[in-house]
């Protein structure tokens, strides 16, 4: 993708989606930030210059609506990258219907309500977005039910918005990426009751950069889906 690009990110606090937000800050894009309240977006302005935030809480779609209209949307935007997401393990039944809503809110519901909101913008480009899933969003194991089906959703989402989108220029990728060295996969073994040791896992920089090929790929092709494992 030449020239300054525009980019919406979600996530862009910890893992995947820094490490996104960190290269496209460095080669000069515009960044455009999305924080799920005021504090956090005052630390992603000071983390990454001359971003600009936008403030939203993804576990309430019902209400993202009404809080951009209070905000400043982005005329111009090039690719929505949705990399911000939840994990809550546990056997189906145990879970409650509160964490099924919270995965399925922050996870699928959210993403399906930003892009909604980011359309007009990305067909304007010819734009792209694109949907960080999960090895879960293929298969799922015992205990990962309301993860792995917010993830299946997900991957439902991506289909459906990339055949409906493809007359428009609009271009869909979804990246599977397997167990990654982040906060949420701490989380993740602490709810397994493993010891945790990001050595043994995929290197957010990594998956960055898969995502950043993805964008960058010339018109005359698109990466629709794209799974990354754990090289060791």
């Amino acid at each position: 993708m030449a020239g300054m690009a525009t980019h919406v990110i979600t996530g862009a606090g910890s893992g995947i989606g820094a490490a996104v937000a960190r290269r496209l800050h460095a080669r000069g894009d515009e960044l455009v930030l999305h924080a799920r309240d005021a504090g956090r977006a005052k630390e992603l302005a000071a983390e990454f210059p001359g971003a600009r935030t936008l403030v939203g809480d993804l576990a309430d779609p019902d209400r993202l609506s009404w809080a951009f209209s209070h905000q400043t949307l982005p005329e111009r935007v090039d690719t929505l990258l949705h990399i911000a997401g939840v994990v809550d393990l546990g056997p189906v039944g145990d879970l409650t219907p509160k964490s099924w809503r919270h995965q399925l809110n922050v996870n699928l519901i959210s993403p399906a309500e930003l892009t909604r909101h980011f359309l007009p913008q990305l067909r304007a480009t010819r734009g792209h977005v694109v949907f960080v899933n999960s090895g879960a969003g293929l298969r799922a194991s015992a205990d990962w039910s309301a993860y792995a089906a917010s993830k299946h959703g997900l991957k439902a989402l991506a289909d459906s918005l990339r055949n409906e989108e493809h007359g428009n220029g609009v271009r869909v990728t979804s990246v599977y990426p397997g167990r990654t060295a982040s906060p949420m996969q701490a989380k993740v073994h602490q709810q397994e009751g493993k010891e945790y040791d990001p050595a043994q896992w995929i290197d957010p920089e990594s998956v960055a950069t898969t995502i950043l090929m993805a964008i960058d790929l010339p018109r005359d092709a698109e990466v629709n889906d794209v799974t990354v494992r754990p090289g060791r």
